[in-house]
C-alpha cells in the first residue's frame, strides 16, 4: 500500500467520532474504549452510532470492511443487518394494515390459497409475533441443496409441510420461516416487489439512500462491508450462506448513519400513526426468557427500570444489534462484520455511561 493510501485508510479509520453538546470528551473516550477489541488495521471490525435526544453523540467506525482491498469500516459502511431486518418487515406489514390493503387477522389462507389446510389458523399478527408454530425452513430444505434459497422457496417448503410445533398463538417460537411469509405477504397485497417497497415507502421517505433489500445480481450495496469468522487464527470470508437470499428474515444491508434516520423516525409518525407504532412497541407476547416479550420486529423488555426496545442480528459473518431506551431518547446501534463476538451488552454498558454516569 503506498504512502497515500495509508494516510487515507488512517484518517477515514479515526475521523467520525463525534461528542455531543451533553457528552463529555471522558464519556466519549469511555465509549470509545469499550470497542477496543475491534480498533485492528488487519482484522474485520464494527461501526457504532450513539444518539441522545435526537442527535448522534458518538459515532466511529473500527477495524476493516473489505479484508482484502483494506477497506476501514467507518459511518456509511454498509452491513447485512440479519434479524434486525425483521423490524423493517414489520413495518411493511404495518403501513399496509394502515392502508386498509391488509388486516393483521388475515390467515395465512388469504394470501396464499393453495395454501395446505394448516395455514388458515394462523393469522399475519401471529406471523408477526412469532406465534405462528409454522416449522423452520431451515430445517427441511432437502439435503444437497446448493443454490441460494429465496422467500419464494421458503413459502414451497413450508406447503410441503402438514402440521406446525404447536397451535398458533399457542405459544412463542422464533420464527424465520414467518418473516419470510410476510415479506411474501407484502408482495402479494402491495403489486411490488418486496425490496421495491421498501425502498419506495420507507427508505426514500427518510432519505436512508444507501439502505436495500440485497439481491445479488439485481442490486449492488456500495460502501460494503463483508462477513468473516476466525478460523485457526486466520479470518476467513464467510460473507454468503445457504440461507442469505431470504429478504423478510434478514437480507437488508444498512449502515449506522442510515439506521440513525430510521431510529427518529420511529420516535414520530413519519411512516405509521402513533398508535401502530405504540402496538409494535408494546409486549404482546411472552418470550422464551423471562421478563421479556415480543412486538412486531423488536424485543421489550426492561434495563435498570427503563423500558429497553431492541433486536439483534446474527448470520455467518455478522453480528448486529440496536436498542432504544425511549423514555431516555437513547439509542446505540452496533454493526459488527466478523462472527467471534458477541454484541448483548455493548448496549448496557453505554446505557451506564451516558444515564449514570459509570
Amino acid at each position: 500500500m503506498n504512502l497515500v493510501r495509508c494516510i487515507a485508510v488512517s484518517i477515514a479509520m479515526t475521523i467520525s467520532v463525534k461528542a455531543g453538546p451533553d457528552v463529555g470528551a471522558d464519556t466519549v473516550a469511555r465509549i470509545d474504549s469499550l470497542f477496543s477489541t475491534f480498533d485492528h488495521p488487519n482484522a474485520p471490525g464494527a461501526s457504532v452510532m450513539v444518539i441522545h435526544h435526537g442527535k448522534p453523540v458518538f459515532a466511529k467506525g473500527y477495524g476493516l470492511a473489505n479484508l482484502d482491498s483494506k477497506i476501514p469500516c467507518t459511518t456509511n459502511t454498509n452491513f447485512r443487518l440479519a434479524s434486525v431486518t425483521k423490524q423493517f418487515t414489520a413495518m411493511a406489514v404495518m403501513i399496509l394494515a394502515e392502508r386498509k390493503a391488509l388486516s393483521l387477522g388475515e390467515s395465512l389462507s388469504a394470501f396464499f390459497p393453495e395454501f395446505p389446510e394448516y395455514g388458515r389458523g394462523i393469522t399475519v399478527r401471529h406471523l408477526l409475533t412469532h406465534t405462528s408454530g409454522l416449522i423452520d425452513y431451515e430445517d427441511v430444505i432437502p439435503e444437497g441443496t446448493t443454490m441460494p434459497v429465496l422467500d419464494q422457496d421458503v413459502l414451497r417448503l413450508l406447503m410441503m409441510q402438514d402440521k406446525t410445533y404447536f397451535p398458533p398463538g399457542a405459544q412463542y417460537r422464533y420464527s424465520n420461516s414467518a418473516y419470510a411469509l410476510l415479506a411474501l405477504m407484502v408482495e402479494v397485497r402491495s403489486g411490488q416487489t418486496f425490496g421495491r417497497f421498501l425502498k419506495e415507502h420507507v427508505f426514500e421517505p427518510l432519505k436512508m439512500t444507501n439502505t436495500l433489500a440485497y439481491e445479488a445480481g439485481l442490486s449492488t450495496v456500495i460502501n460494503r462491508a463483508f462477513g468473516h469468522t476466525l478460523k485457526s487464527n486466520a479470518w476467513s470470508r464467510t460473507d454468503q450462506s445457504l440461507t442469505s437470499a431470504v429478504l423478510g428474515d434478514g437480507g437488508i444491508y444498512s449502515s449506522v448513519t442510515d439506521l440513525a434516520k430510521w431510529d427518529q423516525a420511529l420516535s414520530k409518525t413519519k411512516l405509521v400513526s402513533e398508535p401502530m407504532l405504540q402496538v409494535a412497541f408494546s409486549p404482546l407476547t411472552p418470550t422464551d426468557r423471562p421478563g421479556r416479550s415480543y412486538g412486531f420486529g423488536w424485543y421489550i423488555t426492561e434495563y435498570r427500570g427503563m423500558k429497553e426496545i431492541y433486536h439483534s442480528g446474527e448470520t455467518i459473518g455478522f453480528r448486529t444489534r440496536i436498542v432504544r431506551y425511549p423514555e431516555k431518547q437513547l439509542t446505540a446501534i452496533i454493526l459488527a462484520n466478523r462472527s467471534d463476538t458477541k454484541l448483548d451488552e455493548f448496549a448496557h454498558q453505554i446505557a451506564d455511561l451516558m444515564l449514570f454516569g459509570r
